[in-house]
């Protein structure tokens, strides 16, 4: 150092200061990620201008700069509830979330970075435990945990509506309940199929017996209406009928019909 010129040491000061300075005002912020910037020396917490967006940035470097996530994050919650009668039923659910982008000077202002743990976490935890417990582990066990989850997205959304965050969607993963409640249910739904079963066989049975039944009034009134229609007239001139056709065939032979009118019998055959 000695044998540095005069000149030369405060120029290599200035340099190293210059290349502190530069590196702690230089910021990149990277794909999916926005900053908030706080002014030292100012107001504090930018929120009046739109956050930094990603890339390269020089800033004071007494000022300080916030970079969040901005991209859509997943949240995977364990969350043991009670049901309407009591019971403890654990919950897998997740929720997709992100912060809102134009809001994220307020939400650091007054949320900070924690703000998962801070508002989301408590949210969805509560939301869970007042849907849940309107419902039996019945109706969670079967058609209801639809409407459940829409249920929970909507109280969820309901208390982050003002806390600059932005939910899309709620997803009840599964519902694991105590195993005694659940092999009673699967009992109960194996009875109530069973039950289904045996109604529509009778049903079945029912309906084939009624069309026995028509099919064979049907038939007894046209035989009722086929015997009031044959007279004695009719029978008479049936067996005429029948008979000449048979006199017709050469192997006929004389037959004997009945009596006419002057009480001879009709004689027909062939010579």
């Amino acid at each position: 150092m000695e044998k540095l010129p005069k000149i030369g040491l405060p120029i290599l000061i200035g340099i190293i200061i210059l290349v502190i300075l530069t590196a702690k005002s230089a910021v990149t912020i990277d794909s999916g990620e926005a900053g908030v910037l706080f002014k030292t020396f100012g107001d504090g917490v930018v929120i009046d201008e739109p956050p930094m967006s990603e890339g390269f940035h020089i800033v004071a470097p007494w000022n300080k700069v916030f970079v969040y996530e901005v991209r859509q994050q997943e949240l995977f919650e364990k969350m043991k509830v009670l049901s309407s009668n009591g019971l403890e039923i654990q919950i897998d659910a997740s929720a997709w979330y992100e912060p809102v982008y134009n809001e994220l000077g307020n939400l650091h202002q007054s949320i900070g970075q924690g703000y998962l743990q801070r508002v989301i976490q408590p949210a969805i935890r509560s939301a869970a435990r007042s849907v849940i417990g309107r419902y039996t582990p019945d109706d969670l066990y079967s058609t209801k945990r639809d409407a459940i989850q829409i249920e929970i997205f909507e109280e969820t959304k309901k208390i982050l509506d003002k806390q600059y965050v932005q939910l899309n969607e709620v997803l009840v993963r599964d519902v694991t309940l105590p195993p005694t409640i659940k092999d009673a249910i699967e009992r109960k739904l194996k009875q109530e199929q069973e039950s289904l079963e045996y109604e529509f066989r009778l049903v079945t049975a029912a309906k084939e017996a009624e069309k026995v039944i028509i099919e064979a009034k049907g038939k007894a009134e046209s035989n009722r209406i086929l015997s009031a229609s044959l007279t004695d007239k009719i029978l008479q001139d049936k067996g005429i009928e029948a008979t000449v056709k048979l006199s017709e065939s050469s192997n006929s032979k004389i037959i004997v019909i009945g009596s006419g009118d002057s009480g001879m019998p009709i004689i027909l055959g062939n010579q």
